[in-house]
Formats: structure tokens, C-alpha cells, sequence
């Protein structure tokens, strides 16, 4: 257990911050009929997760440099633990809602310093390992999600897919304080508070307006002067990054077309696999009738698939270019998301099976290859940022995805419907008061309608995303390989810096 009880602690706490981002999807119809939540407030308890463990990813990677590594992991963990117990004592949807947002705070503490610690704790053919076995983990912990919050929101109550984490979390806190070594020298880098506040800022108002505009429409007064509010956080984040003196982000980086790109895949990613999958967990459950269990079930050739491709491809394609994997992996992730797009009015679960399992061929692919791609794109001294960035971009992905794919299902229903409220009632959950005055022929065709847009759009972006990466990703060349060397032999005697502070690009996470 001491050689390998960093591994555990590491991967204990990374499978259970990734698996809160979808473990409350299946939960969605039960959290709407017991807290009376609204199709936005649905939206914003998956959202505020994402959104703020994105927001301030780079800030915690850089808090961790100053602070100590193990120090930040711990004290993450007990906080999203601890806010774990009060989302399931939520009395209603702001409660939860305010409390995955501290979550997501906890959350960005531990995922920016899980690979420096392990980075720290290993080498040669263990750090290969260890890495794997990580990747794998991060790899199937979304996608695992919704399968086993259905098992736990069936049998004992959608508050368990929260207090689940109480003994997980008391765990990982426990092996972090044992077995994994206290930091050696810390860095010297300055707090950049200008620049993460600002990117907060820019990442929560692009986010609430794309929510507000499935609501009142794109070009609404409200929705259009969130998005000015966005625009101006943006730009007084290049300003704060210009005159840092340790940026969250060196801005030379964004004249990197393969680094851009790596960026845009990660948020194209999380986006096109696991956007929609709210909506499908809300179809199949009020439109279908399944129960959770059941609802879980019918995702889980994406967990599944995923889960042995991720453990299984570090071995197998070892070697191989990361933009052939990393495209290839978005294409399968496209083209399979495209192929549960043939829903209607008669379809049932079923119809998502073959898609769900090309999408988690994709997913297994894509999830080890982000890091590797986002190191090949910079250079050695900025791996970390690297890091840090395109860990941020694919969960502001996820968020942006469920709030735009969502204006895209309700758009379709409401075509149907000729009613948005009604629309946005039967996006949320709320089939069963509708079929009083809807039949429910109309209203399985009108939710068939909307996912088969949402899946659509999704499938989309997706094989945008693989192009993309097949044009402009690159493998790192022989003067890139020996600045990663000697970067290597630099920091071998503290470990490895904090992601976003100079660690190595995550191999994973969801």
C-alpha cells in the first residue's frame, strides 16, 4: 500500500470529482418532482459543477504551486466531500444548486494537482503505469455516471449519488495524509487574482446567457447584454494576463495553431459526448417510462466501451500519433452521436445502443490522448498550462453543451408543441403534467424531435472537432522531446509542479 497508495488516493478522488459531473443526470426527473426544479434549474445543478471546477482550474493549479500540492488535494477533497452532504440535504433547487457549486470549487483544488502528485510519486515504468491506471479511471468516470446514479437514485434516493462521496472522499483524505510524501521546496510564482477572477467572470456569463437564451431567445435585450458582460470579462483577462508577472495563461501560446486546436478538442469533446445525455436520461425516463436503473442501463455501452478502450489504448497505441488517435477518437465520438439522431415518435431505448458504443470508442480514445496533444503543442516549459487550459476548455465544453444543446431541444419541441412553455416543461421532466391536455403520441414525437436536433448538433461539432485535429494537431519533434528531457531532469528533485504551474498535460479526465 505505500508504493501504491498515492495512486489510490489520486485515482479515488479523480473518479469521484469526474463522476459528479454526470452521476445526477438519470437523477434529473427525481430531483425535479421532489424539489420542484425547472428546466433551468436542471440545467444550472449540471452546470454550476462544470462551470465553476473550469472557471478556476488554472487559479487552483497555481495556488497549489505556492501552497503545496498535497496541502491543496487535501483540503479540496474535504470540501467537496463536505459540500457533497449538503447538496443532499438540499431544500430546494438554489440550495443544491449554490452547493455543487462549492463542489466544483472543491473539485477544481483536487483536479489540479492530481498529476503533479503523481508525477511526484513515481518513475520510469511505475510513473507509466500509474498514469495509465489514471487515464482509465478519468477516462470511464463520466461516462460510469449516469449508470450508477440510477442504481442509487432507484434503490435509495437521488440524495445518495451525493452522500456516496462522505466514505470515498474520508478515504482518499486519509491516503493523502498517509501515504503521499509532504511537498519538497515550493515555487515562488505569484497568485494571478486579476486573471482568474476575470476568466470566472467570462466563463459564468457566457454560460448563463446561453441558459437564459433557451428562455427568452438569442437575441433577447437580457441574453445580449450577458454575453457584452462576457465579452468585457474577456478582454480584461488578456489584460490581466499581459501584465502578470506568472499568467494563468502566456498569451503567446494562442499563436499556436495546434495548440488552439488542442483546446477547441477538448471542449468540442465533453460537448458532443456527453451534452445531450441529460435530455436522453429525461426521455427516457418521463417520455419512455423507465425507471432509473433501467435509464442507466441504456447508457451503458458508452461507459462500457469507454472504460476498456481507455484501459487498453496506452498499450495498444503507444506511439502512435496523437492527431490520428485524437481525431480519429472525435470523428467515432461524431459519427456515433449522428447515429443516435433516428429517434421518433415509436423509438425506443434501443435506438441509442449502437451510436452509444461508437461514441465510446471514441470517448476511450480521446479522454488518454487530450494530454499528450496539448504537451506536443508547446513548449516544454508550458506543459503545465497546458494542461491546466485544456482541462479547463473541456469542462466549460460540458456546460456550454448542456445549455446550448438544451436551446436546441426545446427550439425543435417547441415547433412541434407551438407552445415554448410547454416545451420547456417537457424538456425538464415535466411529460406526465402535460399529457392531460397533450397526447402522448404528440408528445413523444415533439421530445423525439428535440433530441434528434440536440443529437444533430452535437454529432456535428464533434466531426468539426476530429477535422480539426487531423489538420492542425502535431507530435512533438526531436527539439521538443529534448526540452521535455531536460524540463524532466530540472524538476525531478520536487516532483512536478501543479497543473497550470508547469506539470505535465492531463492524459485524462472528463
Amino acid at each position: 500500500m505505500r508504493k501504491w497508495g498515492p495512486l489510490v488516493a489520486v485515482c479515488l478522488g479523480t473518479f469521484m470529482l469526474l463522476l459528479d459531473v454526470t452521476i445526477v443526470i438519470v437523477a434529473l426527473p427525481d430531483i425535479a418532482g421532489e424539489l420542484g426544479a425547472s428546466l433551468t434549474g436542471l440545467q444550472w445543478v449540471i452546470d454550476v459543477y462544470a462551470l465553476v471546477l473550469a472557471a478556476l482550474l488554472l487559479g487552483a493549479g497555481a495556488a497549489a504551486d505556492v501552497l503545496g500540492r498535497r496541502r491543496v488535494y487535501a483540503a479540496g477533497t474535504a470540501l467537496f466531500t463536505l459540500a457533497s452532504v449538503g447538496c443532499g440535504l438540499a431544500p430546494g433547487t438554489g440550495a443544491l444548486v449554490a452547493m455543487r457549486g462549492v463542489q466544483g470549487l472543491g473539485a477544481a483544488a483536487m483536479f489540479a494537482t492530481t498529476l503533479s502528485l503523481l508525477g511526484a510519486a513515481y518513475r520510469g515504468r511505475d510513473r507509466s503505469f500509474a498514469l495509465g491506471m489514471w487515464g482509465a479511471v478519468s477516462g470511464a468516470a463520466a461516462a460510469l455516471g449516469p449508470v450508477l446514479g440510477g442504481v442509487l437514485t432507484q434503490g435509495l434516493g437521488w440524495e445518495w449519488i451525493f452522500f456516496m462521496n462522505v466514505p470515498v472522499g474520508a478515504v482518499a483524505i486519509w491516503l493523502t495524509l498517509n501515504a503521499v510524501a509532504p511537498d519538497g521546496a515550493r515555487g515562488t510564482r505569484r497568485l494571478d487574482l486579476a486573471g482568474a477572477a476575470a476568466f470566472a467572470l467570462f466563463a459564468g456569463a457566457t454560460t448563463y446567457a446561453a441558459v437564459r437564451a433557451g428562455e427568452e431567445g438569442w437575441t433577447s435585450g437580457r441574453t445580449l447584454a450577458v454575453f457584452g458582460v462576457a465579452a468585457v470579462a474577456l478582454v480584461l483577462f488578456g489584460r490581466a494576463e499581459r501584465r502578470a508577472v506568472d499568467p494563468l495563461l502566456d498569451l503567446s501560446l494562442l499563436r499556436r495553431g495546434a495548440f488552439v486546436t488542442v483546446l477547441v478538442a477538448g471542449l468540442a469533446y465533453n460537448a458532443a459526448a456527453f451534452g445531450v445525455m441529460p435530455y436522453v436520461s429525461v426521455w427516457l425516463q418521463t417520455v419512455l417510462g423507465l425507471s432509473p436503473v433501467r435509464a442507466g442501463l441504456a447508457l451503458l455501452p458508452l461507459a462500457a466501451v469507454s472504460f476498456v478502450v481507455a484501459a487498453a489504448g496506452g498499450r495498444l497505441l503507444h506511439g502512435a500519433q496523437a492527431r490520428f488517435v485524437l481525431g480519429g477518437g472525435l470523428l467515432l465520438i461524431g459519427g456515433g452521436t449522428l447515429g443516435q439522431a433516428v429517434l421518433d415518435a415509436d423509438s425506443g431505448w434501443a435506438s441509442l445502443s449502437a451510436g452509444l458504443a461508437v461514441s465510446g470508442v471514441g470517448v476511450g480514445l480521446v479522454s488518454p490522448a487530450l494530454g499528450g496533444a496539448a504537451l506536443a503543442s508547446v513548449p516544454a516549459r508550458h506543459s503545465g498550462m497546458a494542461g491546466g487550459a485544456v482541462n479547463t476548455f473541456r469542462q466549460l465544453g460540458f456546460a456550454l453543451g448542456i445549455a446550448v444543446f438544451g436551446t436546441v431541444a426545446t427550439s425543435r419541441m417547441t415547433d412541434v408543441l407551438h407552445d415554448g412553455g410547454a416545451a420547456r416543461e417537457l424538456a425538464g421532466g415535466g411529460a406526465a403534467a402535460l399529457r392531460g391536455t397533450v397526447p402522448d403520441e404528440v408528445l413523444r414525437t415533439a421530445f423525439a424531435s428535440g433530441l434528434d436536433g440536440a443529437l444533430t448538433a452535437a454529432g456535428v461539432l464533434g466531426l468539426v472537432g476530429g477535422l480539426a485535429a487531423l489538420a492542425w494537431v502535431r507530435s512533438p519533434g526531436p527539439e521538443a522531446e529534448t526540452e521535455a528531457k531536460a524540463e524532466s531532469e530540472r524538476d525531478r528533485g520536487d516532483g512536478v509542479p501543479a497543473v497550470g504551474a508547469g506539470a505535465p498535460a492531463s492524459p485524462g479526465g472528463a
